[in-house]
């Protein structure tokens, strides 16, 4: 039992984990200022006991009163289509959105945990991708604004650490899916899902050859908690090392929701990774974790999770 402030907790992930703390008996306080993320994915929270909802920008300010054990920053934009719209917000976050989550986490004497991300390794030259792998990132293309935002939240967090003796963890998450990502967040598996469920051609950029490792939500969490939980300061890889092609995700995609869609190919966003692949050896060795779900299985609860919620609207 503790209490844990969840920043970005109405979003994709922070919903998620603001359900599992509360599974697991922890009070919640869920901060977001809803640019991105939406009510809905706490609706069915709000009446819980322990589950306490605050609409704030940690931007501005960040204050719970309170006893605090735990602070998971999880507030940002994390869909290309988010930040490359809201670019100055992005960055934003990142850095004094961080300032602010690790302040409170001092003040309170809390366990601080940030959410990075494998856009820290940029278009990688290392395959796969191991937590000591500096990343290659261009600072000054259209997608620096999350990438260096992440890099500096990762820098902030290991000051603090170092200067403050604040007990911080980095995780660096890998693309990950599940329900309650929202059908227009320009991510591929949401596009791809809400375009076969209506046998739209289905778009895939370039020739589709670059690679992603797809991890469902549930195993997430679980990764995200266990690191939460230990004395581990990471960064630690969170991800599935299940590689595929944007081409076969696209097409096992459309097979598994029964679609007649076909592929059409679209130009590739500047900068786009060629390739993506956790090693996750750590995670592993410390943490005792790795996916569970089978990827097929994820993207079925998927699939009918966007399908019971287009019939619902």
């Amino acid at each position: 039992m503790g209490r844990t402030v969840v920043t970005g907790g109405a979003g994709f992930l922070g919903s998620h984990l603001c359900e599992r703390l509360l599974d697991d008996g922890d009070e919640v306080v869920c901060i977001d200022s809803f640019i991105t993320g939406r009510p809905d994915n706490v609706a069915h929270l709000v009446g819980r006991p322990g589950f306490r909802l605050l609409r704030a920008d940690v931007t501005d300010y960040l204050h719970v009163s309170g006893p605090v054990d735990l602070v998971l920053h999880f507030a940002s934009p994390a869909s290309p289509v988010d930040y490359l719209q809201l670019p100055i917000q992005t960055l934003k976050v990142g850095s004094v959105g961080t300032l602010h989550a690790l302040g409170m986490a001092m003040d309170k004497g809390a366990r601080f945990l940030l959410a990075s991300t494998s856009e820290t390794y940029g278009d990688p030259q290392v395959h796969p991708q191991p937590e000591s792998y500096w990343g290659h990132v261009n600072p000054v293309g259209p997608r620096g604004v999350y990438d260096e935002a992440k890099r500096f939240g990762e820098a902030l967090t290991m000051a603090y650490r170092r200067a403050h003796d604040v007990d911080t963890a980095i995780i660096r998450i890998f693309n990950t899916f599940g329900p309650r990502m929202r059908p227009d967040d320009g991510r591929a598996i949401p596009t791809f899902i809400r375009q076969a469920l209506r046998d739209e051609p289905i778009t895939v950029a370039g020739d589709g050859s670059q690679t992603r490792s797809i991890i469902y939500v549930d195993d997430l969490v679980e990764g995200i908690l266990r690191l939460a939980r230990s004395q581990e300061a990471g960064p630690i890889n969170v991800g599935n090392p299940h590689e595929l092609s944007m081409l076969d995700l696209a097409t096992w995609i459309r097979d598994l929701s029964g679609s007649s869609s076909t592929i059409a190919f679209v130009e590739r966003p500047v900068d786009d990774p060629s390739v993506r692949q956790p090693d996750i050896t750590l995670a592993r060795e410390r943490l005792g974790w790795e996916p569970v779900v089978p990827v097929e299985e994820g993207l079925e609860r998927t699939i009918e999770w966007f399908r019971r919620s287009a019939a619902a609207d």
